[in-house]
C-alpha cells in the first residue's frame, strides 16, 4: 500500500494545468503515491478522459491510479482500482464489476463500516474523517482513536481528513497503512515539495 494517497475533487480538476501537476506529483511519489481521481460532479464521459491522460502518467512509474465513485471508468481506463463510498455502490457490486484483480477501496467512518467493507470484499479503506478539514466542514475530527480501532480489524488503514505531513507519522504510528490529502498537495505553491515532504515524515 503506498505511504501517501493523492486524491482529486472538482474544483482540482478544473484547473488549468491539472494535468501538468499530476506529472510533477507522478514523478515526486512513483510508487510511494497512489493517485485518487475523484470528481463527484464530472460526467462519466469528463472522468474517463482524466483517467485515461492519468493512466498514460501513472504505469511506467508505478503509481497507482484509483477511481473514485466510478467502477465503470475505473475498468474503461485500465485503472489500478477504484474506490466506493456510502452514497456509491456496495464493495460486492463494485467488486463484480472491476473484478478480483484490481483494487477495491472503500470510504468508512467507524469501526462498522470497515467492517461491512470487509465483508464486501474491499482490500483497503479510507477512514476519516480524522482531523477536521475544509473539505467536509459539517464533521468534527474522529481523532487517530479511529485508525487504531479499524486498523486493528486487519485491513490496510489510509487515514484521511486534516492530514499535514507533520500528522503523517502520527497516523503511522497508529497503524495506518498510509495517509491522503487533497489540499495538501494540489494546493501546494510546490506539489513536488509537498509530496516528499509527506514522504519524508511518513518515514520517519
Amino acid at each position: 500500500m503506498p505511504a501517501l494517497h493523492v486524491v482529486t475533487d472538482d474544483e482540482v480538476v478544473a484547473r488549468g494545468g491539472f494535468l501538468d501537476v499530476a506529472r510533477k506529483i507522478v514523478d515526486a511519489g512513483a510508487a510511494d503515491v497512489a493517485l485518487h481521481l475523484r470528481a463527484p460532479r464530472a460526467s462519466g464521459r469528463r472522468m474517463y478522459g482524466f483517467a485515461s491522460a492519468l493512466r498514460g502518467m501513472t504505469a511506467d512509474a508505478g503509481t497507482l491510479l484509483i477511481v473514485n465513485d466510478r467502477a465503470d471508468v475505473a475498468l474503461a481506463a485500465g485503472a489500478d482500482g477504484a474506490q466506493v463510498g456510502g452514497r456509491g455502490l456496495r464493495p460486492e457490486d463494485a467488486r463484480r464489476i472491476i473484478g478480483p484483480d484490481r483494487l477495491l477501496g472503500v470510504s468508512v467512518h467507524s469501526v462498522d463500516e470497515a467492517r461491512a467493507a470487509m465483508d464486501g470484499g474491499a482490500d483497503y479503506v479510507l477512514a476519516g474523517t480524522i482531523w477536521e478539514t475544509p473539505s467536509h466542514p459539517e464533521r468534527s475530527g474522529a481523532g487517530i482513536g479511529l485508525i487504531r480501532e479499524i486498523a486493528a480489524l486487519g485491513i490496510p488503514t489510509v487515514a484521511i481528513g486534516g492530514v499535514t505531513p507533520e500528522r503523517a507519522a502520527e497516523a503511522r504510528g497508529a497503524g495506518a497503512a498510509g495517509v491522503a490529502t487533497i489540499r495538501g498537495v494540489w494546493d501546494a505553491r510546490d506539489p513536488t515539495a509537498a509530496v516528499e515532504e509527506y514522504l519524508k515524515h511518513w518515514k520517519e
